[in-house]
């Protein structure tokens, strides 16, 4: 796998300045954070910004970050996503500290809940889930204490104890915290602690059959696992009163303070694991790592970096108020971070075979051009010529409109690392379509020869045609046709049915030893990825990352 050891971040932002602040007082002596995903799918672009600032702000602090599994939940979870979820924190280039699973911390979670009880302060309930839902109240007006509010401890005890040894059905009863019915904040309404689910485990197997909530688990996990700051987005800040109430009531010894960012929204792009669980399951895209998707694994697939990543999420910063990000902010780094790496190659994805009939037949030169004209450390390379080549088909247009410099009749143009051209004769199919270009060449004017005699308006590239390697070039727009479509449950109805086009070119001899994940600049084309799913020995695939240039100014693009 590839793994990169992340720069140091260099922005401030609230949290840093909590942190700080923190150990300056005394408050605490060691910071401990943690990322802590359910794992019920794979994680997204959105789950970068979370990492990075979990890792990023202990690292800074000389403090420690922990991976936690949230896995309370049988029916949504499995080992496939913990595994891809293990993987994606590695190559963004972090390593946790300790590896927890909610689920290890089971028996001690139901030992809380019957010191819960034992306090008075919590009760099983036989109110249906619609019936709890009802009694709830609204925001104007108070909820209605449950019937069975007032169950004795003793009847209570016996009642979670028979709970937990599965002689209840789904859904027949629950744990409740005993808190305040009339609380302006709903969160805090009696709110379930427990339910039964009579469903295998991906770690406890059949073990249990009663499972905390998210907002019983969570505080109890980061309390247990000495968390100091436990960071989340802002959706949960209402919850924040039930969190402390949870490790206050349930009196542990460590006390983690919740704090709240903004989460990561982006342009055209779908953030919920649900809605892209449908996306998979419908088959919509190429699974959970299609190029197109903006899960970790897709985004890796497609070519990004982790460095690309990691910038992009230091730049858009951690603030307390949610905002959108333009996803061509993201493009705008991986640019940033190929420029001075990516091999520069030529590639032809829409082939029109030329002839060049002065040349002579049988021989192939060898032309010399840098690797990358703005790295001169990664040295130079070698590209075969000969007397056939290929190139795009939109570089040659029989009625040349107004402005065109490229091939048409009669025309000449630049060879890019050969020479000057000139398109003589244009051969076509019985049904008039043009299948070959027949061409002169200037041997005077072999690129670095230093030729002064005349000059041409257009270069274009091209690929030696005997030894040029077949490949399939895959094309990729955004997934979400409208810039908001993503959050909107009829996102299904603005999909982009241009979001994935396939066309089969050529590419340089040079690139048969590419393999999977191997990047490379192909001139106008942009940045391509060779795609470890469908590459083989027998067929070279790339995927565009990114084209070449962007209207996009970085600076704006944070809104």
């Amino acid at each position: 796998m590839e793994r990169t050891k992340p720069a140091p971040a260099s922005s401030n932002h609230f949290i840093k300045q909590i942190v700080a602040e923190d150990l300056k007082s005394g408050k605490v002596k060691e910071i401990v954070t943690r990322f802590p995903p359910e794992p019920n799918g794979y994680l997204h672009i959105g789950h970068a910004k979370s990492i990075c600032l979990n890792f990023e702000v202990a690292d800074e602090f000389n403090g420690r970050t922990h991976l936690r599994f949230d896995d309370t939940n049988p029916l949504k979870e499995d080992t496939e996503y913990v595994e891809s979820i293990k993987e994606d924190v590695l190559w963004l280039g972090f390593d946790w500290e300790k590896l927890f699973f909610a689920s290890d911390f089971f028996e001690e979670m139901y030992n809380r809940a019957v010191l819960l009880i034992k306090k008075g302060q919590a009760y099983v309930c036989d109110l249906s889930a619609d019936d709890i839902r009802k009694t709830r109240g609204t925001l104007t007006e108070p909820g209605q204490d449950s019937p069975f509010r007032s169950r004795s401890v003793e009847e209570n005890l016996d009642l979670f104890e028979r709970m937990r040894k599965g002689e209840f059905q789904n859904g027949e009863k629950v744990l409740r915290a005993k808190i305040d019915m009339a609380s302006p904040n709903l969160n805090m309404r009696d709110p379930v602690l427990y339910r039964i689910s009579h469903a295998h485990h991906h770690n406890t197997g059949d073990k249990w059959c009663i499972y905390p909530m998210y907002d019983y688990a969570h505080p109890l996990e980061d309390a247990i696992e000495g968390v100091t700051h436990s960071i989340c987005t802002l959706e949960f800040a209402d919850h924040r009163p039930l969190y402390d109430w949870v490790i206050r009531a349930c009196e542990m010894d460590c006390v983690p303070q919740q704090y709240e960012f903004a989460r990561l929204n982006v342009t055209n792009t779908v953030m919920s694991k649900r809605k892209l669980k449908q996306l998979v399951d419908e088959q919509v895209v190429d699974g959970w790592d299609d190029p197109r998707m903006p899960t970790i694994s897709g985004l890796r697939r497609r070519g990004y970096t982790p460095e690309a990543i990691r910038e992009f999420c230091r730049e858009i910063g951690v603030a307390k108020a949610n905002s959108t990000v333009d996803e061509k902010l993201l493009e705008h780094f991986i640019r940033e971070d190929l420029k001075l790496k990516a091999p520069r190659t030529m590639a032809v994805l829409q082939p029109l075979k030329i002839v060049i009939t002065n040349y002579p037949e049988g021989q192939v030169e060898m032309l010399e051009a840098e690797i990358n004209s703005e790295n001169e450390e990664m040295g130079v390379r070698h590209i075969p010529f000969s007397r056939e080549i290929y190139v795009e088909q939109d570089d040659f247009m029989e009625e040349p409109v107004k402005g065109y410099h490229r091939l048409f009749p009669g025309n000449e143009v630049r060879l890019k690392h050969a020479y000057f051209i000139k398109c003589e004769e244009v051969v076509k199919d019985e049904a008039g379509q043009v299948i070959e270009l027949r061409c002169t060449y200037d041997p005077e004017t072999k690129s670095g020869s230093g030729f002064t005699g005349r000059k041409v308006k257009g270069t274009i590239h091209w690929v030696e045609a005997t030894q040029a390697r077949k490949a399939e070039f895959r094309l990729y727009e955004p997934l979400i046709l409208d810039a908001s479509a993503g959050e909107s449950d009829s996102f299904l109805d603005n999909l982009n049915p241009q979001s994935f086009v396939s066309v089969q070119g050529y590419v340089e001899d040079n690139m048969k030893d590419a393999a999977g994940h191997d990047k490379f600049q192909f001139f106008r084309h942009g940045y391509f990825n060779v795609d470890p799913k469908h590459t083989s020995a027998e067929k070279l695939v790339f995927n565009r990352i990114v084209s070449l240039k962007s209207s996009f100014d970085a600076t704006k693009g944070k809104g």
